[in-house]
């Protein structure tokens, strides 16, 4: 029993001291995977391109475009202020120092540039304060942060827009994928550092908060951009979304804005447009002639009362009969063009007469259209005039005249007819009925309906008929006039003044009866 618990005490004393050993040890392997961990960034190039780099320094040449120096340099231009320095090694003794702009002491950058001794161009990038210590990240978590570093490469590079960044001069230190590629589109030389700016500002444009509007000249053609800036501490990134639909869409309304002007200003019609707050905005030179407002006064952009105001000053508006009902008259003017329906004809001091027509536009705005229409109302009444004289002198002869037009309808009768057989009828049917009256038949009649009905009378023919019980026996004349009308006239036969007479009268209707 004795030997047993002394041989466990001796093995848990041999595992004691060897616990100690590996625990005292710990900290040396840690610190040595620590520094395997570690590793300088070096690049070495030759003739511009890359020969050689340390990992830390591959995976920076990962990120960039090419494994050329020209690549680097975009990389570097972000985070030191000038890089030229690099190309002239050979005036500063073969070894050049730069540091970063990033960073405040020991934090900042230091990029040393040296040539070999084969010709070769070796950069170190170091970090003060990691010159002599590394920092171990956790594997999964630098597998994540690498992930997100490419995808949101990827994203930037792949999006539909031009996107630069600028430091604090004013020089482009990064740009995607899309700038780089219209820039060489644009000039094949373009690209090299530093890079050219190749968006032009439009100075035809005018400038919002945000944004600006810039085209980029490519060959023959021309791109429009709309950027988007947005300064910070560091530099000033800009955004620049195309916008060549948006150009055309803006030129297509200019030029239809200028065909609606031009088309505007040869109207003899005058025109006056008032948005939602009865201010005008827009007139044509039509409006100046025919109410003599000044241009002054319109360009101003006076209000719908202040014209109207103005326009009575000039008595280009019916005078009322006192103020108040000159103003009901034109409130109900503005809303009577505002639901859609007014027509209004101005009778001028002057003898001129005015048609005012107001209609609505989207958006609440009323347009104003002002129509001399002086010399169609003077023809109008011309016309009237003499219709009113060629209807008295009708009325004035003894034959009764009665016109149908090509379908039969009554188109005038004067007062001879009206006397005779009264009242002028509608229709041709109905014109036949009352000139048959009480007859079952009705001499001379059946001879005037059918020659009524010819479509070959291009003449005229007669014949008699018994009138109205007070008027006897009626000659008819049937005259054919243009547009397929026929005109109908009736005469009373002269009274028998002697029996040769009474008895040629006689054998006239006996000769008409038997024709019927």
């Amino acid at each position: 029993m004795t030997t047993v618990i002394a041989l466990a005490g001796s093995v848990i004393s041999v595992l004691l001291a060897a616990f100690a050993v590996r625990w005292a040890e710990r900290p040396r392997h840690a610190a040595l995977l620590a520094s395997d961990l570690v590793a300088p960034c070096i690049f070495l190039f030759r003739g511009g391109r890359l020969i050689d780099a340390t990992p830390p320094a591959r995976r920076i040449m990962d990120g960039c475009a090419t494994n050329d120096l020209a690549a680097l340099k975009i990389w570097l231009g972000q985070r030191f202020d000038d890089l030229t320095e690099l190309d002239r090694l050979s005036d500063q003794s073969g070894r050049v120092e730069l540091t970063g702009q990033t960073g405040s002491g020991s934090a900042r950058l230091r990029l040393l540039a040296e040539q070999t001794e084969d010709g070769a161009l070796r950069l170190t990038l170091v970090r003060p304060d990691a010159e002599a210590a590394g920092i171990v990240v956790d594997s999964l978590s630098q597998q994540a942060m690498e992930e997100e570093l490419a995808m949101l490469r990827a994203i930037v590079e792949r999006a539909p827009m031009l996107m630069t960044r600028r430091d604090e001069a004013g020089r482009i230190v990064w740009a995607n994928s899309a700038y780089l590629s219209a820039a060489e589109r644009g000039n094949p030389a373009a690209t090299a550092w530093p890079l050219q700016e190749i968006l032009q500002p439009d100075t035809t444009a005018g400038t919002e908060n945000l944004s600006r509007r810039a085209r980029v000249e490519i060959a023959d053609s021309t791109s429009w951009f709309d950027c988007y800036e947005y300064r910070d501490a560091n530099g000033l990134t800009t955004y620049a979304l195309p916008a060549d639909a948006e150009v055309r869409a803006e030129q297509s309304l200019r030029e239809f804005l200028q065909t609606l002007t031009k088309t505007f200003a040869d109207l003899p019609i005058g025109l006056a447009i008032f948005d939602r707050d009865r201010q005008l905005q827009l007139f044509n030179p039509a409006l100046i002639d025919l109410t003599g407002l000044s241009a002054g006064f319109l360009t101003s952009r006076p209000s719908l009362y202040s014209v109207l105001d103005q326009l009575r000053e000039l008595r280009m508006i019916p005078e009322p009969r006192d103020y108040r009902s000159w103003r009901k008259q034109i409130t109900t003017l503005e809303a009577a063009a505002s639901a859609g329906h007014h027509v209004e004809t101005w009778s001028l001091p002057g003898g001129r007469t005015y048609r005012v027509t107001g209609r609505p536009h989207p958006g609440g705005a009323v347009a104003f259209l002002f129509d001399d229409i002086t010399s169609e109302i003077t023809l109008t009444r011309k016309f009237r005039a003499e219709l009113t004289l060629g209807s008295q002198v009708l009325d004035g002869l003894d034959q009764a005249l009665i016109v149908f037009n090509a379908v039969g309808q009554v188109v005038m009768a004067n007062k001879s007819y009206t006397d005779i057989w009264g009242p002028a009828p509608g229709r041709m049917t109905e014109a036949l009925q009352i000139w048959r009256g009480e007859w079952t038949e009705a001499p001379g009649l059946a001879e005037l309906e059918r020659e009524l009905g010819r479509e070959d009378a291009l003449g005229q023919d007669r014949g008699v008929v018994f009138g109205p019980a007070d008027t006897g026996v009626l000659g008819w004349t049937v005259t054919a006039l243009p547009g397929g009308k026929r005109m109908v006239r009736f005469t009373t036969a002269p009274p028998a003044s002697t029996p040769d007479k009474q008895s040629a009268a006689s054998t006239d209707i006996g000769t008409q009866t038997v024709r019927a």
